[in-house]
């Protein structure tokens, strides 16, 4: 054994391949310690009970391996390289030409540094977690992933967006699981002219009412205690409609698309049950062909 160390030792590239070998198997090791230890963290934090505190532990804690695994991955290159013979001698000189090349480097990477800051910002001051619902845009998801360049969201029909962090801390952002996932939903109707409001408004806030997942409950509001229930409104007198708007609360905006189109699927069937008319714009057609008729037999 001591004669193939010395072995090794006494020739440069088998001694720089066997370090390079050691500071491998060092980066390996610590990479999956880091790796059981995220995996026995976040089984841990799971068990929390408040779920916003949950998914805060949960984001920050992932942010904070990827960061070590990428400084451990970092040193290990370059503890690699300065294995390397007349690495050394070559890296002195390459300071010399380190202020151009910095600036070119800077440039190229300014987007990657710019997404890495972003996202050590989200991380910290966290306006949204792990598992948190967002609206980005035009686009609904929960957040499944957050790591140094960008952040991964599931969309409601499982599409995964990959959105660089530096988009996303320029955007708004709508966080539906910050404190409170309850959620007013609206549905907009339209009856005619000759229907009844009251009767429609009556069979709106009944059918909502009895869903399932239609909730109420009381808040206070300039000290005095309102009832959040499903209500009616006219919103409009239209060229050829009433419209109403009908406004009811589910306890997560994951149920209010489905609860919407289940509500308006009953009223239309409720509407036509009762003759309240859901009306259509109607159009007369003239061709041109009448209308020289008409003038010829006006000339007459």
């Amino acid at each position: 054994m001591v004669n193939y160390i010395s072995l090794i030792y006494s020739n440069v590239y088998l001694s720089t391949l066997f370090h390079a070998f050691i500071i491998i198997m060092i980066a390996l090791v610590i990479n999956l310690s880091l790796d059981i230890l995220s995996s026995q963290k976040t089984k841990n934090l799971k068990k929390i009970k408040s779920k916003e505190e949950r998914n805060l532990k949960i984001t920050r804690f992932g942010f904070l391996k990827r960061i070590i695994s990428t400084i451990v991955n970092l040193f290990a290159i370059l503890f690699i390289l300065l294995l390397i013979p007349g690495f050394r001698t070559f890296s002195i000189s390459l300071l010399a030409g380190a202020g151009i090349a910095a600036i070119i480097i800077g440039f190229a990477a300014q987007k990657t540094l710019s997404n890495i800051v972003s996202g050590m910002s989200i991380a910290f001051f966290t306006p949204f977690r792990v598992g948190d619902r967002l609206k980005i845009g035009e686009e609904l998801g929960d957040v499944e992933d957050l790591n140094l360049r960008h952040t991964v969201i599931r969309t409601w029909d499982n599409r995964r967006l990959i959105i660089p962090n530096a988009v996303i801390s320029e955007k708004e952002i709508v966080n539906y699981s910050i404190e409170d996932e309850k959620m007013l939903w609206t549905l907009d109707m339209g009856i005619s002219y000759d229907s009844d409001i009251d009767v429609a408004r009556k069979i709106m806030t009944k059918i909502a009412n009895s869903h399932p997942d239609n909730i109420t409950f009381e808040v206070e509001e300039d000290g005095e205690k309102i009832k959040k229930e499903p209500m009616v409104y006219v919103t409009e007198c239209g060229d050829f409609a009433v419209n109403l708007r009908l406004l009811f609360w589910v306890d997560s905006p994951k149920k209010g698309w489905r609860v919407s189109k289940e509500i308006l699927e009953q009223i239309k069937k409720e509407f036509d049950n009762q003759s309240i008319e859901i009306p259509f714009p109607y159009r007369t057609i003239v061709y041109k062909s009448d209308i020289d008729k008409l003038k010829f037999n006006s000339k007459k």
